[in-house]
C-alpha cells in the first residue's frame, strides 16, 4: 500500500506505505528530491540519489516521510544537499536528539514530521524553482542562469546547495521520471523517447540502464 499527499509546505509531499507480506526487495529511482522518512519508529534522511538504490523490506513496515522538491530540503535539515548525495543518514546526525526522539515515538508521524519541517522551513529559492521546472520541461537549464543574471558557476553552486548534483545531472533525472511517467500511461517506448527529450530508443534505453540499473520495461514490472 502507497499513498501521497500534498503537505501544508510548498514543494512538499507526505506519502506513506507498508511493506506487502512478502517482502523482498525495492528499487528506488532518482527523483531530484530528499525525504525525511519516518520507518517503523527510525527517523533518517535519505538523500538525493544519482542512481537507483535497491533496499530489503522487512514485510509489514511502516514508512511515513515529508518527500521535499524544488530543493527546498537542504534549508530545513540545515545541511547542503551535496552532502547528502546517495547516502542514508540518521536525522540525529543533523537535528538534535531530543526533536528526532519526539518524531519517532510519535502516534501520528505525519504530524510530527510536518510540525519539525515547518519549525524550520526557509523559504523557497525562485531559481531553484525555475531551474527545476525548467529541467522538467526540457527545456536549457542555462537559460535560467541568464535569465535570474547568474553565472553558470554560481549556478552550478546553487544548485549544487538545493539539489546535491549540478543542472545537467538534474536534467537527466527529471527527464528520467518523465519517461517513467510517459511509459506508464502504456506509449510506446519510441514514442516516449521522442516526447521525453531524448535522441532516439536506444539513448532513452541507455539513459534509464545508467540511472535505474534496469531496463525500462523491468522498472515497469
Amino acid at each position: 500500500m502507497y499513498e501521497e499527499w500534498s503537505a501544508p509546505l510548498p514543494y512538499v509531499v507526505a506519502w506513506r506505505s507498508v511493506t506487502p507480506p512478502d517482502g523482498g526487495s525495492k528499487r528506488i529511482v532518482p527523483d531530484g528530491c530528499l525525504d525525511i522518512i519516518w520507518w517503523d519508529g527510525t527517523v533518517f534522511v535519505a538523500g538525493p540519489d544519482t542512481t537507483a538504490q535497491v533496499e530489503s523490506v522487512v514485510p509489514g513496515s511502516r514508512y511515513v516521510a515529508l518527500r521535499f522538491g524544488a530543493g527546498t530540503g537542504p534549508g530545513v535539515l540545515g545541511v547542503p544537499a551535496s552532502e547528502l548525495v546517495d547516502r542514508r543518514v540518521p536525522l540525529d546526525a543533523v537535528w538534535p536528539a531530543v526533536v528526532v526522539r519526539a518524531i519517532a515515538e510519535s502516534d501520528d508521524p505525519a504530524a510530527a514530521l510536518t510540525e519539525a519541517a515547518s519549525r524550520r522551513w526557509q523559504g523557497v529559492d525562485r531559481v531553484m524553482v525555475a531551474l527545476a521546472g525548467a529541467a522538467q520541461a526540457g527545456l536549457p537549464v542555462g537559460s535560467v542562469a541568464e535569465r535570474c543574471g547568474l553565472s553558470s558557476r554560481q549556478l552550478q553552486r546553487r544548485c549544487n546547495t538545493a539539489f546535491g548534483y549540478g543542472p545537467k545531472t538534474l536534467q537527466r533525472i527529471l527527464r528520467l521520471q518523465r519517461s517513467l511517467t510517459l511509459a506508464r500511461s502504456g506509449r510506446s517506448f519510441a514514442t516516449v523517447a521522442i516526447d521525453a527529450g531524448y535522441a532516439d530508443q536506444a539513448h532513452l534505453a541507455r539513459e534509464v540502464r545508467a540511472m535505474a540499473g534496469v531496463p525500462l520495461s523491468a522498472l515497469l514490472r
